[in-house]
């Protein structure tokens, strides 16, 4: 089949914690993974070429009186990439290295990432230029609302609902949802979650994706015939998922978890870290670098171990065709948004290493997000138990589509992954006389 040509490169540096400093760009590997799906279906040519773009975006220009009194100007984009199958749903970004390609990506993979999970909603990101970490809580808020303000005209329950996202958090998405309450006149819970609990948040939103990952990696472990009462993992990222994924690994499957790092280093103990612990000292030094008891490791040699389940929770672009032949972990469940280059991706399946891919491994936080949007609805809120039930329910039915796909088809399981939710959208837009 004929396909589109590719976007032209533009520059994306993604220096990653491997110490990679190859030039990525994300959204053409996005491209690239869909024409790679695509060509295996057999898709239809003008259902291929739409999907292969942003249906539209808005990029934005906010000045923010800083607390010095004076201006200074960010830049800002949404991307609404796909809306076929409902309301666009996705995070927003506040990075100094934030890129419209990163945010294209990202938009793409979460119209895939709903659509796997068989949520009736489509795909979005949003992000801002900005280094976060300089900036005052005074500062965030007003550079926050100054967001809403921009686009807030595309924003909605009806139309896009945004999330939290890199170095957003709750308290950011209550004056987010607080001016755009204040734009339309009323409240307006459902315009935004990942909201604090006493704004119409959702209980069990804190842990979900790590949560849900766990899930994938016990309907593997099944597959595969692995007992994970004291199997090895080492973690890539210790963040919110990285550390949520360290103790739930531990009280959810029996993980002896050896190995986890930061953006400053890692750390090894072949006898098992302690989760608490380890967040203890990172909480008080600023990275689990030079904790008691451990061996100081590099990102890139954490990737290596000898481990029964590696978790990337980190960054884009971290098993790439230099070190994926490295890889000695059985399955590799990707916490974090794209760690895998498509030419790892095929290195790692003919090594027999199961991955299970991102936009399905850590779709637990959109799902527990779309609970969110059903609760704020019709204004009733669930406990923490009906919670955690659905979830597993809605991440047990995807990890085995995702499976049955890639077994059906003898291919990676990404490519699996892509199959399922490139033919729920395809099937959507054809309905709708899109195509």
């Amino acid at each position: 089949m004929k396909k589109e040509p590719l976007l032209e490169t533009v520059e994306h540096h993604a220096v990653g914690l491997s110490g990679t400093a190859k030039e990525y760009n994300p959204f053409l590997i996005a491209q690239r993974q869909l024409d790679e799906a695509a060509e295996i279906m057999g898709l239809d040519p003008a259902v291929h070429h739409l999907l292969r773009w942003p249906m539209r975006e808005l990029h934005v220009t906010m000045p923010v009186r800083m607390d010095d009194g004076t201006v200074k100007i960010f830049h800002g984009f949404r991307v609404q990439y796909n809306d076929a199958r409902g309301p666009t749903k996705g995070g927003i970004r506040y990075h100094p290295e934030e890129t419209i390609d990163t945010v294209r990506a990202l938009a793409a993979w979460m119209t895939w990432k709903t659509a796997v999970m068989d949520l009736p909603l489509g795909g979005g990101k949003g992000g801002i230029v900005c280094n976060p970490k300089e900036m005052s809580r005074g500062e965030l808020e007003r550079l926050s609302r100054a967001y809403i303000r921009a686009v807030g005209r595309i924003l909605g329950e009806e139309m896009d609902v945004p999330a939290p996202d890199v170095y957003t958090d709750a308290q950011i998405m209550a004056w987010m949802m607080d001016e755009y309450s204040i734009m339309r006149g009323y409240n307006v819970p459902g315009v935004i979650t990942g909201k604090p609990l006493p704004l119409g948040g959702s209980k069990g939103r804190n842990d979900a994706t790590a949560r849900g990952g766990m899930y994938c990696i016990r309907e593997a472990a099944k597959v595969l015939g692995i007992d994970t009462q004291g199997a090895t993992a080492a973690i890539q990222g210790y963040g919110n998922a990285g550390q949520f994924a360290h103790i739930l690994g531990q009280e959810l499957l029996g993980l002896k978890v050896v190995a986890v790092s930061d953006s400053k280093g890692g750390i090894y103990n072949p006898d098992g870290l302690d989760p608490k612990e380890v967040i203890a000292h990172k909480d008080k030094t600023g990275s689990v670098v030079n904790f008691p008891g451990a061996k100081n490791i590099t990102n890139a040699e954490l990737l290596e171990l000898p481990v029964t389940v590696l978790i990337p929770a980190a960054m884009e672009n971290q098993i790439t065709e230099a070190n994926a032949g490295n890889i000695k972990a059985r399955i590799v469940a990707e916490l974090a948004n794209g760690p895998t280059t498509p030419e790892a991706d095929r290195i790692l399946y003919a090594n027999g290493v199961y991955v299970i891919p991102d936009f399905l491994c850590n779709a637990g936080g959109v799902t527990v997000s779309y609970f969110e949007q059903v609760q704020n609805a019709y204004d009733y809120y669930w406990d923490l138990e009906t919670v955690h039930e659905r979830l597993d329910k809605k991440m047990t039915a995807a990890f085995h589509a995702v499976h049955q796909t890639a077994q059906e088809y003898k291919i990676h399981n990404r490519m699996g992954a892509y199959i399922v939710a490139v033919s729920r959208v395809a099937e959507a837009c054809r309905l709708r006389g899109w195509v």
